[in-house]
């Protein structure tokens, strides 16, 4: 945690902070485009970034990070950009892998690995499999994600479980149904960031953002740094949360 705070950066109070952050990282293209350079320098720059804010989030004390990899709709760009962030995605698992006894991060996947290649898949499973021991902080990476594909999923294992007469449809309750999304166990995020000027959600944590704070910046996700999460933790602590009271 940070004991001091150096000219002309943001005030926060780190006694303060959230317990669990998800990043929608949004920006990569228009990011690139705007320097004259492919959609897949954006995606690189971007990796960067992640590497760069979750690092951070680590070690200013935040528990959970959660970030927006790659969506159930993302699979209609082009081929050569969704191989070049499943490329990205493999040399951040395989470093992750590497760099997992001085970095002590817990990594979770959110989403459905089936369809990605088979390296990345195992790579993931081992990432997530040998990360199961570390508890100081935990990055949840939704890969092959969608809110509503999770929502879907979970109301069939749902009604799985009554039809085989385990469950009672009237017995459920939003804690339980908690427990059969991807996030079982993680508690909702507190703020939802949003880069690239962009002001939506995308199908991105929709039941479990019932509450959240929500930032938005017209900084796209490649230049969003430390200072510029430091603004977003700022923002999250000048606000009232009133979950729906007064």
């Amino acid at each position: 945690m940070p004991l001091f705070r150096k000219k002309n950066e943001t005030a926060v109070d780190y006694s303060r902070l959230p317990e669990h952050i998800a990043i929608i990282m949004d920006g990569n293209g228009r990011w690139a485009r705007s320097r004259g350079l492919p959609r897949t320098a954006g995606h690189a720059a971007g990796a960067e970034t992640f590497r760069t804010i979750a690092t951070y989030c680590r070690e200013i004390g935040i528990r959970y990070l959660t970030v927006y990899a790659f969506s159930t709709e993302n699979w209609k760009r082009p081929a050569e950009e969704v191989s070049a962030i499943m490329g990205l995605l493999k040399k951040y698992l395989m470093e992750a892998i590497r760099d997992m006894e001085k970095e002590k991060v817990r990594f979770v996947f959110f989403g459905d690995l089936s369809p990605l290649p088979a390296e990345l898949r195992e790579l993931a499973e081992k990432t997530q499999e040998r990360s199961a021991v570390y508890t100081r902080c935990q990055v949840n990476i939704c890969l092959n994600y969608g809110g509503r594909d999770e929502i879907l999923r979970a109301a069939k294992a749902f009604a799985a479980r009554c039809a085989a007469g385990e469950k009672a449809p009237e017995t459920l309750t939003e804690a339980d149904f908690s427990g059969y999304l991807w996030s079982a166990g993680v508690p909702d995020p507190d703020l939802v960031i949003r880069p690239s000027g962009e002001e939506r959600i995308s199908n991105f944590l929709l039941w479990q953002s019932a509450y959240a704070e929500y930032y938005f910046t017209d900084v796209c996700w490649p230049d969003f740094g430390k200072e510029e999460l430091r603004k977003a933790l700022a923002a999250y602590q000048g606000r009232s949360r009133r979950f729906g009271g007064v």
